[in-house]
């Protein structure tokens, strides 16, 4: 639907202009690139070796200090992100080999992983091509038409617990140690993978002699889970929250579900700095070239792009209910609608019925 609100420019009547409105800021700055780089690996390495030197005496400050850490671990996948879209730097061999080496730190193999998310970017929002790339989500139809084991799995997969607890370690830790999957697309998903392994392998090996296996763990282990943790949780709320748009094929059009099947997560202004912008997904989406020391600018210029996909920390925390996508309301909702049995001695079925 064209929006004629004032703020809107004359020139944009769908998502498509607001893609080529947003043309010109795809240009990377080199020094800016370096200096945002700098500001967020010294951070890093400050409390990398403040939680080294309290290990010893303290472990549990040592362990705050590395779950703090885990916050520019966080910034520092995001300029890894922003390498996998060529928008970091200018040159195309900086972005590739800064992305491959915080790929170790980020425990991500850096071109497997740039392959799934360009995937990604190429699909959101289109119920044909679901499945690479992000989170699990089924229509209410098809959940319906699950038998029982696979709808408990279903939510089980869906649940809080499993989405913040154990799913971001497990992707992190275990899933991205094998190409499992993309093997059969290239030798390169396993070159990435165990070049990146061997990564991790040397930098753990160096660790563990310098100070042992048990604190080196300590140091370094919560930083990792926490910022896969947080880096789960921006890519969850940053598609599955009410109002997402989802279409089959016939109906997907690329832009549009650019636009509107992502969210504008407004964070406060210290988090966004940590998260390096990236809850402009809407924008990002539009145009994943644009580098993310730009997006605020693209807010700034064009102030009709603050209000698309408007998402708060509280209303954020009620996504985590929402499980099934509704084809008829066209919106992510907690329920499948089944209702709930009769009780037996009023005539009903005793058996329990899923109410998601």
């Amino acid at each position: 639907m064209l929006d004629t609100s004032p703020s809107v420019p004359a020139a944009v009547r769908d998502a498509r202009d607001w893609a080529r409105l947003l043309l010109p800021y795809r240009e990377a700055d080199g020094r800016r690139a370096v200096r945002e780089l700098v500001l967020t690996a010294g951070p890093f390495a400050l409390f990398w070796g403040l939680a080294a030197v309290a290990v010893g005496p303290t472990p549990w400050l040592a362990v705050a200090l590395s779950v703090v850490n885990g916050g520019f671990l966080v910034r520092l996948f995001a300029i890894q992100h922003d390498c996998g879209h060529g928008s970091f730097f200018p040159s195309k061999a900086a972005n590739a080999w800064v992305g491959r080496l915080l790929g170790v730190l980020t425990m991500t193999p850096y071109d497997a992983w740039r392959h799934t998310h360009s995937v990604h970017h190429a699909s959101t929002g289109n119920l044909d091509r679901r499945g690479v790339g992000d989170i699990q989500t089924l229509t209410l139809a098809e959940y319906r038409g699950l038998p029982p084991a696979r709808r408990f799995l279903y939510r089980l997969y869906r649940n809080p617990f499993m989405v913040l607890g154990v799913y971001p370690s497990y992707v992190f830790l275990v899933e991205n140690r094998l190409p499992i999957g993309w093997g059969a697309r290239g030798a390169i998903f396993w070159a990435s993978a165990m070049g990146t392994n061997l990564g991790i392998a040397a930098f753990f090996a160096l660790g563990i002699w310098a100070m042992g296996a048990g604190p080196f763990l300590i140091v370094h282990l919560p930083a990792v889970i926490s910022a896969a943790t947080v880096g789960v949780w921006l890519f969850y709320v940053q598609h599955q929250f009410e109002d997402a748009s989802w279409d089959v094929e016939a109906d997907w059009q690329l832009h549009d579900a650019a636009l509107h099947g992502s969210s504008h997560y407004v964070l406060p202004r210290p988090l966004r700095w940590l998260t390096a912008n990236i809850g402009i997904h809407h924008v990002h989406h539009l145009n994943s070239r644009i580098p993310f020391y730009r997006l605020p600018e693209v807010l700034r210029d064009h102030p009709a792009l603050e209000e698309i996909g408007r998402l708060t920390v509280r209303e954020s925390l009620q996504c985590l209910r929402l499980r099934f996508w509704d084809e008829t309301g066209r919106k992510l909702v907690r329920r499948d609608g089944t209702p709930a049995p009769m009780p037996a001695s009023l005539g009903g079925d005793a058996a329990p019925a899923a109410t998601g």
